[in-house]
């Protein structure tokens, strides 16, 4: 898989790419991660990326000119599946989204800054747009590594436990993980619960099912809540 990002800000992925589940991964040669900087494709003395909004109004809008020159540079050397643009009108991004997008091979992903960019980019590139929730972030890039990140870890090799993607929360259906307790024992007064230490594992699963459905009923209720009270 390739994932070719387009940024304003590159030096924000930087580290999150050489370091961490991604950086792994790329090791392991199962991805490539490319970062463009928009502004090596601006013209001018000052290379320029952002203009005032037409039409008025406050922010500044990153500017066409140098998304068509690097789209058009990297759709002549390859075919993508899909260019991406991160938006609070895009679909929802989840594991079942997470997961489709972990067959495919290659994409741009278009990271978005200030107010936003020119809608002509959009029009004439963008294939799907995606938003990661319902908040505001301070730009695309975030975005793009939690993209990044949950496409990377479903890659068959990355992960040293093969098991461990297919058991995550969000990828079994509507279930939550379990709590997990490790060493010691008794820790701060709070002790591990005696079930996990009984040796049984048919009761283990059975508790460990039923704090995962509590889990969920709380997750359930909490979200209802917000969509009643809307905060």
């Amino acid at each position: 898989m390739r994932i070719d990002i387009i940024s304003a800000n590159p030096e924000i992925l930087e580290s999150t790419i050489t370091n961490g589940l991604i950086s792994r991964a790329v090791k392991k040669g199962l991805l490539e991660v490319l970062l463009h900087n928009l502004r090596d494709h601006a013209e001018g003395n000052y290379r320029q990326i952002d203009d005032e909004p037409y039409g008025g109004g406050s922010g500044m809008i990153l500017k066409p000119e140098p998304f068509f020159r690097c789209i058009e540079l990297l759709q002549g050397e390859r075919k993508y599946d899909d260019i991406i643009y991160f938006s609070p009108q895009g679909k929802i991004f989840n594991q079942k989204a997470a997961n489709r997008y972990s067959l495919k091979n290659n994409f741009i992903l278009i990271c978005g800054h200030y107010k936003g960019i020119d809608e002509r980019v959009i029009e004439r590139f963008v294939t799907k747009e995606i938003s990661i929730g319902e908040y505001v972030i301070s730009c695309g890039d975030i975005a793009a590594i939690i993209f990044t990140d949950a496409l990377a870890r479903l890659i068959p090799g990355v992960l040293n436990d093969s098991e461990s993607a297919l058991t995550d929360t969000f990828q079994t259906t509507e279930m939550f993980d379990p709590p997990q307790y490790t060493r010691p024992e008794i820790f701060a007064d709070m002790s591990v619960p005696e079930i996990l230490l009984s040796g049984n594992h048919s009761e283990i699963q059975k508790w460990r099912e039923k704090k995962s459905e509590e889990k969920l009923n709380k997750y359930t209720e909490i979200n209802f809540r917000n969509k009643k009270d809307k905060f």
